[in-house]
């Protein structure tokens, strides 16, 4: 007669139980402990990063010194003619615009002023006649005087339009003034930013 106080064996009571008993992962006994399984072995695809903002697969292929001297040629002259075309930062305000279009459409006497320099500096030489030297510091007055006479209309020109156009204009008008006649004594050719109105244009 059996015992009623007899353990059951394993197998009856995994028969008894199926649900309590756990299977056993795949591979197990091929891995060792403690082993964490791939991406791949999980089934997890990682996505690829975005091919946009990537450098190109190809090689580059590197410049020579002759490119490369040509390539800074060109970013010099394309930054010389912007500046050239559009002046720096001083030159971008409307006051500064307005300042460079009175002085581009007229004739200035400033742009004689450094010709007439050079000829009193060589008429005033010491191995010229007297008449000369005489004649070299007239002409060096009148130019003087006349430089300044332009330069006191071309400031109070300026000053007049400023002061319609542009009414709560925060730029010292000092720094305009003093803009517009170094502007004047300089060649009409040689004017940063390019003199945009033509002689004889009306404000």
């Amino acid at each position: 007669m059996p015992s009623l106080f007899r353990r059951k064996s394993a197998a009856v009571v995994e028969a008894d139980h199926p649900e309590d008993t756990v299977p056993e992962p795949e591979h197990a006994s091929s891995h060792p402990k403690g082993y964490t399984p791939s991406k791949k072995e999980l089934g997890v695809v990682t996505p690829k990063r975005p091919a946009a903002g990537r450098r190109p697969a190809g090689d580059a292929k590197p410049l020579t010194k002759q490119e490369a001297r040509e390539q800074r040629r060109a970013r010099r002259a394309a930054i010389s003619e912007e500046f050239r075309r559009e002046g720096g930062p001083r030159d971008r305000a409307p006051e500064r615009g307005l300042a460079r279009d009175v002085v581009d459409s007229r004739r200035t006497v400033g742009t004689w002023f450094f010709g007439g320099a050079l000829l009193v500096l060589i008429g005033s030489g010491p191995t010229m006649p007297p008449a000369v030297q005489l004649a070299s510091n007239v002409l060096w007055v009148t130019l003087a005087v006349l430089v300044v006479v332009d330069s006191v209309l071309i400031s109070r020109r300026i000053g007049k339009l400023v002061r319609q156009r542009f009414p709560k204009s925060t730029e010292r008008m000092g720094g305009i003034y003093f803009y517009a006649i170094m502007r004047a004594m300089t060649f009409r050719r040689m004017r940063t930013p390019v003199p945009r109105v033509q002689l004889g244009d009306k404000f």
